[in-house]
């Protein structure tokens, strides 16, 4: 497969309109759609949002690299838009955009070839060639030819070069398609330029390739990971690494091998060595929120992530089996069936006694990485067993990971010869010691007291007070939408759901499903005061609040965010308030309008109080909003809008 196969002269565009983010990508897509690339625009559209949406995909030199997977796409393509007055792209202002559209299922070949399409933007050369070519036919042609000279320089990429200096590295992001090979293309033409022999292992949609060997590492006099997403970095052993976000090594591939190379010299009293390591500190501290707050949440939600699909089999599992009666499951009961204390089996005897130990493990390896899932989980499980349960479970996790961290660093000096001794029986056996005394003797009684008290205070909740916990809950969810108050809400929420409080939970969805479901309805009832492309992004928010994803309306709350978040925040809570005020149960925290009619206690007033949340969105949405005037209508239709 060669370049031919996956660019067509019909995708390329030539504009100087001024023109935003979303008017490009809605350009873009909406070319592709004409000619016959993809037959679902919307759904195409939501992949490539939902990617900006966790990194921006500017990638500098006034580049942008949007991608999205979407069963919306029929053919795997790129689509490109030169724009020489700029668009701006988040923090940056790009003129050339190259748009990656792949089939769901897309084969390993095709992603490999738009990958390597996104890799000759890094050459300075040819960006020049293509911001002055004047036709969509000179952009092809310079495609075509760059990437036969690439195919000719390929045969020199792992030659030894005479100073002998051997680079080495990972590169990953987030969807393995872009900036993974872009980092490992940087980084690589960076050793070409000081004739150093190199091999980038890449991590990325189509899985590892240029694996990394022992040998590689052995050998190497500088390694540089560029990552967005968790690597293993347990195979570099005791060999010191520069570790950094992809984008830096896109932007920066000259400062970070002379840094790795420095990092690799072995003289760490050396003043280089000094700021080379304060550097990598800096860089760490930025990647990860530089404060133990943003710590303490990053490694909170990997347990949580890890956690969930066991709460929500679970909670399903158990709802399931009492439609066949309450006591349907316990073979001593008139009411025994054999279905019911089979889904019981899985659902509480099996999945709800792991996901505390889960969590606990994941928090843990988060931490410590794989050292620490030992004493993560079985600390987590004493946390379960204990009865401090889900609190347990985290200070289980989070104590299991540091003491594993603090062994390992205290450990480093050991001779080589005992190292694997050390890391498979000393580390997690002083560990788990460490955290099942803690969790025997300190913390599973107080914390199991703690919990006793709490569950008892929520079960008496009723009228006004239970209102006000349910629209407090409710509200926080609304407020930042998948953000850190989301999840602190959401954590509470899991953690009355580990002690059988199941009221929370219902008021947690609705505050999850009304952001989405009021803005799809007011751009219904409210057509003049949206724009085509919000309306046709208003359609998609009906499937995603009902499937509990709130994510759908930060494109409205990031365009008005006065009066979005305000109006999603309001009808949130009157709905968790009405909630908890009915004594709705959910046992399902996660699955939206599928899991309610067997989750929920009350199904039909449940799904009430979401509708009487999402009617008040509207109605302050529709209330608030001004109406688009002419001027603007024509400012849409003339951008391809309307």
């Amino acid at each position: 497969m060669n370049v031919k196969d996956v660019i067509d002269k019909k995708n390329i565009i030539i504009s100087n309109t001024s023109m935003s983010k979303q008017e490009a990508i809605e350009k873009m897509s909406s070319l592709l759609g004409k000619n016959g690339y993809v037959s679902d625009v919307t759904s195409f559209q939501n992949a490539v949002n939902k990617r900006e949406k966790e990194i921006s995909t500017a990638v500098g030199y006034g580049v942008a690299i949007p991608h999205g997977k979407s069963d919306g796409v029929d053919r795997a393509t790129i689509v490109i838009l030169k724009n020489l007055s700029g668009i701006q792209w988040d923090k940056e202002v790009v003129n050339l955009v190259f748009m990656i559209a792949a089939p769901a299922s897309a084969n390993d070949e095709h992603l490999r070839m738009l990958s390597t399409i996104s890799t000759f933007l890094m050459d300075e050369n040819f960006r020049a060639k293509l911001l002055t070519a004047m036709t969509e036919d000179e952009i092809y042609n310079d495609l075509i030819k760059q990437d036969e000279a690439k195919a000719n320089e390929k045969d020199l990429k792992n030659a030894t070069e005479d100073n002998g200096k051997y680079l080495i590295g990972i590169s990953a992001c987030m969807t393995g398609i872009a900036h993974t090979y872009m980092a490992a293309e940087a980084l690589e033409n960076e050793a070409k330029k000081r004739g150093m022999k190199y091999k980038i292992q890449t991590n990325g949609s189509t899985g590892v390739e240029h694996r990394l060997t022992a040998k590689d590492i052995a050998e190497a006099d500088a390694i540089v990971v560029a990552h967005d997403v968790k690597v293993d970095t347990d195979v570099f052993g005791e060999r010191k690494f520069l570790d950094v976000p992809v984008k830096k090594a896109i932007d920066k591939p000259q400062q970070l091998v002379t840094d790795a190379l420095a990092l690799g010299s072995g003289d760490t009293k050396s003043e280089t060595i000094s700021k080379v390591e304060e550097r990598s500190e800096e860089t760490e501290g930025e990647s990860k929120g530089g404060s133990f707050a943003r710590a303490f949440y990053t490694h909170t939600m990997s347990g949580v992530s890890y956690m969930i699909p066991f709460v929500v089999v679970g909670g399903i599992f158990i709802a399931i089996s009492f439609m066949f009666g309450i006591y349907a499951s316990d073979p001593t009961s008139s009411q025994y069936n054999i279905w019911a204390a089979f889904f019981n089996e899985m659902g509480g005897n099996a999945a709800f006694k792991l996901y505390v130990p889960v969590l606990a493990a994941y928090i843990s390896w988060s931490i410590a990485d794989k050292p620490g899932l030992a004493p993560g989980m079985i600390g987590g499980m004493m946390a379960m067993n204990g009865g401090s349960g889900f609190l347990g479970g985290m200070l289980a996790g989070f104590l299991g990971g540091y003491l594993t961290k603090f062994i390992i660093k205290k450990t480093k000096n050991v001779p080589h010869t005992y190292q694997g001794l050390i890391s498979v029986l000393l580390i997690p056996l002083l560990a788990t010691f460490v955290v099942g005394f803690v969790m025997f003797f300190i913390l599973n009684t107080p914390m199991s007291h703690f919990n006793t008290f709490l569950t008892t205070w929520l079960k008496s909740m009723n009228g006004s007070s239970a209102f006000v916990m349910g629209a407090l809950l409710a509200g926080m969810m609304a407020s930042d939408m998948g953000g850190p108050i989301n999840k602190t809400a959401s954590a509470f929420g899991l953690a009355m759901f580990a002690s059988k409080i199941y009221g929370p939970s219902a008021a947690l969805m609705v505050g999850g499903m009304v952001p989405p479901l009021g803005v799809a309805l007011a751009t219904v009832l409210f057509k003049n005061k949206f724009s085509n492309q919000e309306r046709e992004a208003g359609k998609a928010n009906w499937i995603l609040g009902a499937c509990f994803i709130t994510e759908g309306a930060i494109p409205f709350a990031a365009a008005d965010p006065l009066r979005t978040i305000p109006a999603n925040i309001i009808g949130a809570a009157v709905g968790g308030a009405l909630s908890m005020m009915f004594g709705i149960t959910l046992q399902a925290p996660h699955g939206g309008i599928f899991v309610i009619p067997v989750a929920a206690n009350k199904p039909l007033l449940y799904i009430g109080c979401i509708l009487i949340g999402t009617v008040i969105t509207a109605l302050i949405l529709g209330f608030t909003k001004k109406t688009l005037s002419e001027s603007e209508m024509n400012k849409h239709m003339a951008a391809g809008i309307i």
